[in-house]
């Protein structure tokens, strides 16, 4: 068996379900709340999570996602020997991966922004600081969750880019294609004007 093999199959498989735990729907089922897939746009994450009127367990499946992303890339980084300038990437690409398609919900889970905050902000903070501002500004300036997480992601590669950090710039990009391919729906309503906000039971 090829040693040069098994150790970045390994970092994917483990980084794939650590990103894969929806904390959102395990959450919400904690607090009696009931399947989150059930309300709103059937989503996992944060912001489908805040239609159930719990703003705390929203905070806390933000938090929960992004930690998970982070923490692939930081376990990585710490307890596994080998390249990590291609460990790292790849643990962070898997991570994202499991959040958006989980085997334990049938391949179906979240749009994946959180966990690319997560995965940003362990890489390299500053492509992470630059992404979550500009969520949060997106977020403050429209009250479309969507409008600041394509933003968000559209900035990584970009910045990426600018602080010479080349080998983040295709994962990034990679990144970034995902996120706006798990956002489709989201685009066609950003177009037609329907796109809920930030607070809408709907």
């Amino acid at each position: 068996m090829n040693t040069d093999i098994v150790l970045p199959a390994l970092v994917v498989a483990l980084s794939y379900l650590l990103g894969s735990i929806p904390f959102g729907l395990l959450l919400t089922r904690a607090a009696g709340l009931g399947d989150v897939r059930s309300i709103g746009s059937g989503n996992i994450g944060a912001t489908n999570v805040l239609r159930t009127g719990h703003k705390g367990i929203a905070a806390a499946t933000l938090l929960l996602d992004a930690g998970k992303g982070a923490a692939a890339v930081l376990i990585v980084r710490y307890c596994v020997p080998g390249d990590k300038e291609l460990l790292e990437p790849l643990a962070a690409g898997a991570a994202l991966i499991g959040h958006i398609y989980p085997v334990w919900l049938g391949f179906k889970g979240g749009k994946g922004v959180a966990t690319f905050l997560g995965i940003a902000f362990a890489l390299a903070w500053p492509i992470g600081a630059v992404a979550a501002g500009l969520w949060l500004l997106g977020l403050a300036l429209t009250r479309i969750s969507s409008v600041g997480g394509l933003t968000a992601a559209l900035s990584a590669p970009v910045t990426a880019w600018w602080l010479g950090e080349q080998r983040l710039v295709l994962l990034f990009a990679a990144v970034a294609l995902l996120v706006f391919w798990k956002h489709r729906e989201n685009i066609r309503r950003l177009i037609a004007g329907t796109e809920p906000r930030v607070g809408s039971k709907k």
